[in-house]
């Protein structure tokens, strides 16, 4: 049996709840009663067609957006306006988003250090071993003396996963962490994500690549129109899609590859 498919993964108790989360942007209702638990330990991606809501809800989820409706809940803690609890989840939660957001001016190395040392007051030394741990699990040591611009985008993005990581996040959110890449680099980045799966870690990760949720997901959510339409184990969501929207979906994403 699969990871994909064994009830054991699914057994931790809850990360994440989106209780009957509403959100809109002016007269735009953007996301539509959402109703989804993730556990400890589940890796789930989230598909769907551009504009169904699927960004705006997992920044949702470390506040980046604002909910106008229903409740989310991180690692026990309710996210709301209480600035002290929004950093305690923000501690937990790493990010990794489309563009890579480095700063220009900073060295790989200090890069990934930053955090570390101003927000988990760690010193100096222990932070720079830290980071040199993770930029060698994504397979980058050699760059950590040289500036984002001077590195390849699958590689800066590779960072940027492993400058998450610097923070020992319970849970990684993942906006299309492949969409600005060219077609070359995709495959290093899912693969340092697939290396990261496998070390039992939390999971919400936006993406078009199919490959990448059969290949790791527990579980594929599909989005449109600002609802979840769909929710099933990969296998079962591919293979036997239940309603209009997803076959529809499938049918597009399929002929583009």
């Amino acid at each position: 049996m699969s990871a994909a498919t064994s009830p054991a993964r699914q057994m931790g108790k809850p990360a994440i709840q989106l209780l009957g989360v509403n959100k809109w942007y002016g007269q735009m209702h953007v996301l539509r009663n959402i109703n989804l638990e993730i556990a400890e330990g589940e890796r789930v991606v989230v598909c769907g067609p551009s504009g169904s809501g699927k960004s705006t809800m997992i920044r949702c989820i470390n506040r980046l957006e604002e909910h106008q409706q229903g409740q989310i809940i991180v690692d026990g803690i309710e996210l709301g306006d209480d600035l002290k609890s929004l950093d305690a989840i923000r501690r937990e939660v790493g990010m990794v988003f489309q563009s890579f957001n480095l700063f220009p001016h900073l060295t790989i190395l200090e890069n990934c250090t930053l955090a570390p040392i101003w927000v988990r007051k760690m010193p100096k030394k222990e932070a720079e071993a830290l980071a040199m741990e993770y930029l060698t699990r994504v397979r980058i040591p050699e760059q950590a003396n040289k500036y984002p611009g001077q590195l390849s985008g699958g590689q800066q993005q590779r960072v940027a996963i492993a400058r998450a990581l610097c923070m020992k996040p319970k849970i990684m959110l993942f906006d299309e962490p492949t969409s600005a890449l060219d077609p070359e680099m995709i495959k290093e980045v899912l693969d340092t994500m697939v290396m990261l799966a496998d070390t039992g870690m939390t999971m919400i990760c936006v993406t078009h690549e199919m490959g990448f949720a059969r290949q790791v997901a527990d579980r594929v959510v599909f989005m449109d129109r600002g609802e979840v339409v769909e929710s099933n184990t990969p296998d079962e969501l591919f293979g036997n899609p239940q309603t209009d929207r997803l076959k529809l979906f499938l049918s597009q994403i399929l002929r583009g590859h």
